[in-house]
């Protein structure tokens, strides 16, 4: 009976090479046990820093429309600082210092005046000059959690899907633009997937463009249309003032799973007070700022800015502000430029790169009034516009983007030569239909008495049709000036099809 053979016994130097083996893998483990141990720690136990060395009381004297005059707060209090109010029901309700008035600090609350009287109690927590600085005027810890959930502007979820992750990078709120000089250039032009968009206002990686349009003409379906269909990697969605019944609306039709899937939403509905509809556009620019610093493409959709300078309008005249234009105080003037100019390109890190917001801005124009105090202003200060026109809606062309009346300031430096001159050639075509089309409906049009007026009789409308996009469709930026050639060269528009989104 034979024996099975056996292994070799292993060699001094082997015993030696698997216990340093063994050793290491020992201390990696226990490094890493270590590291999760104090994140933990850092997230059940505050840090030094974050613990008040005091705290500063107060009382509520008088209240008035939506503010509140308080006293005791005067010296160690300034704009921007938010105190807590202990209503009359027991409730803490979150405050901020609007303006001081003689001895008073004159304060708004983040949520309704009920239950707040006069002698109600109000707390300040004090901290040191540094962690002051840091946590002035508001901050919040975002992180990669945030990305495909729907939350308010204090960092709450409210789309019943649980608990964002805790910990994160700390966002001021109210944080300074970029400083000029260190700033990035605008990257390559991106791709919007709305042909319009594509062919008339070529946009770059890093460009700010405003979306003008009245009430109804279509403007939520196209912030969804480019929500799913631009090229980036997030995109934050800045819902402000908006009605209660449009929010679910909008996530599931307009965005869809798609779009919701690499989207951070921040909704302050019109029943929010003044403060929360405002916080609404500081918390997305703040979310868009964390991803643009970690060198992504962020694109930034904000509906809409004309409710944002509503809440500061609300503000301005509750803190004893004069109205000025349309009832406007000056302050919404000067806060516009300090929130558009955070988005854009970011700053120039030292590998020579830069994370990159490419932003929309939406202006609800009253009364279709395209020169009313709000549309102006946004208009001089962004990189571009798009007028969305209502007869253009009414004529049932979507979306109804007035290409002739929309411009984009970055089209010089991303259009080739040939690209150029086929836009232009569109443009002047487009104007000449609009001149003449009226003539060819009423049957009083002469063929032949203008070659310019007869090139835009055969080629206008087709293409408006080739303009013209349904909400699931998406046509990439190369196939639409390859589409615009085609319509030029045959005056037909349905040789290159849409793709599917």
């Amino acid at each position: 009976m034979q024996t099975p053979p056996t292994s070799p016994s292993p060699s001094l130097e082997e015993v030696k090479h698997a216990v340093q083996a063994a050793r290491e893998e020992a201390a990696a483990y226990s490094g890493r046990a270590q590291e999760a141990w104090r994140s933990m720690s850092s997230l059940i136990a505050p840090s030094r820093e974050s613990v008040p060395i005091g705290v500063l009381e107060g009382e509520v004297l008088d209240i008035s429309g939506l503010s509140a005059s308080v006293s005791g707060m005067r010296d160690f209090t300034g704009i921007g600082d938010r105190v807590v109010i202990k209503a009359l029901d027991g409730r803490d309700i979150m405050a901020e210092v609007v303006a001081f008035k003689q001895h008073c600090a004159i304060v708004m609350p983040y949520g309704s005046m009920e239950g707040i009287g006069a002698g109600c109690k109000v707390s300040f927590s004090l901290y040191d000059r540094q962690q002051r600085q840091k946590l002035s005027g508001g901050v919040l810890q975002v992180n990669a959690s945030w990305v495909g959930r729907v939350i308010d502007p204090t960092g709450r979820p409210i789309d019943g899907k649980g608990s964002l992750l805790p910990g994160g990078e700390v966002q001021k709120l109210h944080a300074s633009p970029p400083e000029a000089a260190t700033r990035a250039r605008l990257g390559p032009r991106i791709d919007l997937g709305v042909k319009a968009m594509n062919l008339f206002t070529t946009c770059r990686e890093g460009q700010r463009l405003g979306l003008f349009a009245g009430s109804g003409v279509g403007k939520s379906t196209l912030l969804g249309m480019l929500v799913r269909s631009t090229e980036c990697d997030v995109a934050v969605i800045s819902l402000v003032g908006e009605r209660g019944r449009e929010v679910r609306e909008f996530i599931e039709d307009d965005l869809g799973p798609d779009g919701m899937a690499k989207s951070v939403v921040v909704v302050a509905t019109s029943d929010t007070s003044a403060l929360m509809r405002r916080e609404a556009a500081y918390s997305a620019l703040a979310a868009a700022e964390y991803f643009r610093d970690q060198g992504k493409s962020v694109l930034l959709l904000m509906d809409s800015v004309t409710r944002f300078c509503q809440a500061l309008r609300e503000i301005g005249l509750s803190a004893g502000e004069p109205p000025a234009t349309r009832g406007y105080p000056p302050s919404v003037f000067s806060t516009l430029p300090r929130l558009l100019e955070r988005a854009g390109p970011g700053p120039l890190q030292k590998n020579g790169q830069a994370g990159q917001i490419t932003a929309v801005f939406s202006v609800l124009v009253e009364g279709d009034d395209q020169n009313e105090p709000v549309a102006d202003a946004v208009r001089g200060i962004l990189d571009g516009h798009i007028v969305m026109a209502r007869d253009i809606a009414e004529a049932g062309r979507y979306p109804a983007i007035d290409v002739l009346k929309s411009l984009s300031r970055s089209v010089p430096g991303c259009l080739s030569s040939d690209e150029n001159a086929l836009v232009q050639k569109a443009r002047r075509i487009l104007a000449t239909w609009g001149d003449v089309k009226d003539l060819v409906r009423l049957g009083a049009y002469k063929q032949g008495a203008d070659p310019s007026a007869d090139e835009a009789v055969q080629l206008g409308p087709a293409i408006e049709q080739l303009i013209t996009q349904r909400k699931g469709e998406t046509m990439g930026l190369e196939d639409c000036f390859q589409a615009l050639k085609h319509v030029l060269e045959t005056g037909e528009s349905g040789e290159v099809v849409p793709q599917a989104s």
